[in-house]
């Protein structure tokens, strides 16, 4: 069976491996964008306090997507490389080390969930109220959070071999139940009591464990890596190299929240219309971006597998085809924006005031989303090739030292129209840092293979 995915992952036809790998996970992280939407409303429907709850539990949640994406993340490149190099043991620690962690990891936030849910939000509020709905909100999820942990370390291991229909069914599934659950637990359906915010907690959590049990079905039949017992000691060297590319990306995940948290804060002193805005933005983009970082999974186990091959044709094809790919679903999505940002804001009931600030941000904002979808792309090659910390330096440049001091500095001199230009500087430094670094890796770890290639 190995001969098989050697001829899918080093001999398929580049354009439609890139295709057949990306489109099945686009189409997961659309479905669990639009579960976010979902949930929120929901949620919004039983009390206004009750989102509140919910939305000020989003940088624990988010905290936690961090650190359990990142590793998977570290597992998915490490795999692909080692099966690549055609190393099946090393292939296997790789899986069985990743799942360790995902355990150990869980523990960290069981702990935070049992112990430290109510003080998190004593440091927001006085509320009782909100302070007794999002800790037992947050604590529910923190402390069934295995579940999140397991679902997307084999979805990426799945991922890695080059399967990407399973992670797909499985996310898909897990949202889809979500979406079905929350308005019977929150508003108790079917004779059954109204829970509110802990019925969305748990809804939640049984979705994360119908992607597990689903996950783990998948992986035990997957016939390139086994999960074996005596692979579940940690090996030194699978750690550092998982974390080489895992600890970047978590901290590139969780730079995010301290971004939004503090432009949320310059956005405030203009009203809470902004703030809607950029929310209302934020909820928009992940349909145009998401499809994007779908690619970027999709690519790195090409690239990562092609590069343990020593096959750097295929590696750059691959960057190509994704270029492609990503300038046209960008195009489309900055057209979009452009063109209609007025139907866009109605969809969320906007008031005149938001219409009047979003009429102008979207457009503004979107002139930097085919610069930002050339940097998704060209980060598969750092990830792929086990220099994660490189997108981790990029991110946190834009984020933390264009994004911010830009929307601070124009907001004061230039007003509130003005800020939304910070985006597009931001992503500016970005291409220009990601160029650089792409042509350094290209000279590192790409130039030498065609020399022994030749």
């Amino acid at each position: 069976m190995h001969q098989l995915q050697e001829n899918k992952m080093g001999v398929k036809p580049i354009p439609s491996l890139v295709l057949s790998m990306s489109f099945p996970i686009m189409i997961s992280m659309l479905i669990q964008a639009l579960y976010n939407i979902v949930d929120s409303i929901f949620v919004a429907q039983y009390s206004e306090t009750a989102l509140t709850a919910v939305s000020l539990a989003f940088p624990l949640q988010n905290l936690l997507i961090a650190v359990s994406l990142g590793t998977s993340i570290g597992v998915n490149s490490l795999l692909s490389r080692k099966l690549g190099a055609r190393d099946i043991e090393a292939a296997e620690k790789a899986a069985n080390n990743g799942l360790v962690l995902a355990f150990l990891s869980w523990i960290v936030f069981a702990i935070m969930g049992l112990f430290f849910s109510k003080t998190f939000f004593e440091i927001f509020t006085d509320d009782p109220q909100l302070i007794a709905m999002g800790s037992q909100y947050i604590s529910v999820c923190l402390f069934f959070s295995l579940a999140i942990f397991i679902d997307i370390t084999c979805e990426r291991i799945l991922q890695a071999t080059g399967d990407t229909i399973h992670p797909m069914i499985i996310q898909s599934s897990g949202a889809i139940a979500n979406i079905i659950l929350d308005p019977i637990l929150i508003f108790g359906w079917f004779g059954l009591p109204s829970l509110g915010v802990l019925g969305a907690a748990i809804a939640t959590v049984l979705g994360q464990h119908l992607s597990a049990l689903l996950a783990i079905y998948y992986v035990r039949r997957n016939k390139e890596i086994k999960i074996q017992k005596k692979y579940f000691k940690l090996d030194k060297k699978t750690v550092k190299d998982i974390y080489a590319v895992g600890i970047p990306s978590i901290i590139m995940q969780a730079i995010g929240t301290v971004m939004t948290t503090s432009l949320n804060k310059i956005l405030i002193t203009y009203g809470t219309a902004a703030v809607s805005v950029f929310g209302v933005y934020f909820r928009l983009q992940s349909f145009v971006f998401m499809p994007v970082f779908g690619l970027n999974s999709g690519m790195v186990p090409i690239i990562g597998y092609n590069y343990g091959a020593k096959r750097p044709k295929r590696m750059m094809t691959t960057i190509r085809v994704g270029l492609v790919v990503s300038l046209i679903v960008m195009t489309l999505g900055f057209l979009v924006f452009m063109l209609i940002p007025d139907t866009l804001l109605s969809w969320f009931n906007a008031s005149q005031e938001m219409l009047d600030i979003g009429m102008v941000a979207l457009p503004r904002i979107s002139l930097c989303f085919i610069s930002a979808g050339i940097c998704i792309v060209l980060g598969a090659l750092f990830q792929a090739t086990g220099d994660g910390y490189i997108s981790m330096i990029i991110s946190i440049t834009r984020q933390m030292i264009f994004i911010l001091p830009a929307a601070y500095l124009l907001g004061k001199y230039f007003g509130l129209d003005a800020i939304w230009y910070s985006f597009i500087i931001a992503e500016g430094s970005s291409l220009i840092l990601s160029l650089f670094y792409f042509r350094k890796e290209y000279i590192k770890r790409v130039k030498p293979l065609y020399a022994t290639t030749a």
